[in-house]
């Protein structure tokens, strides 16, 4: 079976971690479709043939579950692609996947009943990444469609906070007006603080750009030569900066400073609630993994801290917070693996790792020495039980709590905390 424009009849059985849904091709293999629930029929383009399983996505639903409602954007299916099922069965579906792979990984452990959200569905991201397209009209923001090496022309999100679209779209202006092409560009980041105040990084391909003013709509505006041979829009060379790309908020009474590049939360509101029930359950102060600006560990710690981060833009802000803070911290500047020495024993440790979990080198380190708690925070569920199926030997593991960060969006944040077996 190739890939072409031909339509096949699948039936939706599940949903699986990945936010697709799952069915079966009439050859027998299974298929992950976007735009599907359970319980639906569905006519469904492939758009990715592999030898035991395709994915696709469906171009028409011929029979409907009551979980659908129609999406804000046309394009959610490149952000936001649970924007086509109702909010309550968006969190009813994010705690049976937490289920699932509870059961996949064998723990003997319990999810919490409910998903801790706060109602709000829009507008809450204060961070968004655009691309570009270049047509006839001029210079455009937009977002890379979902099964396709295609681009979509955005004006925006509804995901984000207004002040970053408004922003992004008088840079694209001022961009247009100085008749630079799109095939120059990567992607554009702004970023905002709760008040509002927006600042950008601008990713370019040429190692000199034309000067760019700032737009009344930005506080700070980096323009960084980014490696054009490279997909991922990271820093090479910093071209040039006008204003003050730093922000500022306040998480649980305690000030934090950022900036455009620093690694920071983009749903306070629900990151405050993890972090209320994390400082409430850490028994004494804490090491704290991958700490980004320290917005854990100086918030849980009363006394003292130990901060761990590996990029050194980003640990130059949590040791200007640690500075700031009421607390005495120590912020080394390492990887998690290559800090293992900093797992003792007798401290607490908190993690909050990228999708990919903690490193085999971190889950043997945790197994010899046995913190007396361990704090482990997850964007990837499915990484943080398997880290927990190793782990559970030697520790009890509370019911695991699972926070929406990312409404209409099949993101999955989860808390486990887990206390030494005595």
């Amino acid at each position: 079976m190739k890939a072409s424009n031909e339509l096949f009849s699948v039936a939706i059985e599940s949903i699986v971690p990945g936010g697709q849904g799952l069915g079966v091709l009439p050859d027998g293999r299974k298929v992950f479709v976007w735009n599907a629930l359970p319980g639906e029929t569905l006519q469904v383009r492939i758009t990715k043939h592999k030898r035991t399983y395709a994915e696709g996505i469906a171009e028409e639903v011929v029979t409907t579950s009551p979980d659908r409602v129609p999406p804000k954007e046309d394009n959610y299916l490149a952000t936001s692609p649970w924007q086509m099922m109702n909010f309550e069965a968006e969190n009813r579906y994010k705690n049976d996947i937490v289920k699932m792979l509870v059961l996949q990984e064998h723990l003997t452990i319990e999810v919490r009943g409910g998903v801790v959200h706060d109602n709000r569905q829009w507008h809450y991201r204060n961070k968004m990444e655009y691309s570009f397209w270049g047509d006839d009209a001029g210079l455009h923001l937009a977002l890379h469609q979902r099964g396709s090496r295609g681009k979509h022309i955005v004006t925006g999100s509804q995901l984000a906070m207004p002040s970053l679209d408004t922003a992004a779209n008088a840079l694209v202006a001022q961009l247009n007006e100085k008749g630079v092409r799109a095939g120059d560009l990567k992607t554009i980041i702004v970023r905002c603080s709760q008040d509002g105040r927006t600042t950008a990084a601008l990713f370019v391909k040429p190692q000199t750009f034309p000067q760019l003013s700032l737009p009344t709509e930005l506080a700070g505006l980096r323009v960084y030569h980014s490696n054009p041979r490279s997909p991922a829009s990271v820093p090479t060379k910093l071209l040039s900066e006008e204003g003050d790309s730093t922000l500022c908020d306040t998480i649980l009474d305690t000030s934090f400073t950022y900036d455009v590049d620093s690694f920071f939360q983009v749903n306070l509101p629900i990151y405050e609630r993890a972090l209320m029930r994390i400082k409430e359950a850490c028994q004494a102060d804490p090491v704290d993994m991958y700490a980004g600006v320290g917005s854990i560990g100086l918030n849980v710690a009363k006394r003292q801290a130990q901060l761990i981060e590996l990029d050194a833009a980003t640990a130059r802000m949590a040791r200007l917070n640690a500075q700031e803070s009421n607390v005495e911290a120590e912020v080394i500047e390492a990887s998690t693996e290559k800090a293992l020495e900093y797992i003792v024993a007798e401290t607490p440790v908190i993690f909050d790792p990228p999708r990919a979990g903690l490193h085999a080198k971190v889950v043997e380190r945790c197994l010899e020495v046995q913190p007396p708690q361990i704090i482990y925070l997850s964007c990837n569920p499915a990484t943080q039980m398997r880290d927990l199926a190793l782990l559970q030997g030697a520790y009890d593991i509370a019911p695991i709590e699972v926070f929406n960060f990312f409404p209409r969006t099949p993101h999955i944040e989860t808390l486990a905390i887990l206390t030494r077996k005595s």
